[in-house]
């Protein structure tokens, strides 16, 4: 990956955390279970299901390329 990928992912990552952290309990982020439990929990609701839906909608637009480009000619 290069430099300015791996940037753009650590601006995008602080920003969902910032977000998140809004939305966590004060009381979960005092211990370094909690915290792990936090971001265990937040990545699985919020995070992981984006990511999933946009990479189907990837493979399903890939997919549709593939079958709108192959065309089959029926002149025969």
């Amino acid at each position: 990956m290069d430099a300015d990928k791996k940037a753009q992912i650590q601006a995008h990552a602080q920003a969902i955390a910032a977000l998140l952290y809004e939305e966590t309990d004060p009381d979960q982020v005092k211990t370094l279970a909690g915290i792990e439990a936090a971001v265990r929990g937040h990545l699985l609701e919020h995070v992981s299901p984006e990511i999933g839906n946009f990479l189907s909608k990837q493979v399903a637009a890939q997919q549709l390329g593939e079958n709108g480009a192959s065309t089959v000619s029926s002149d025969d």
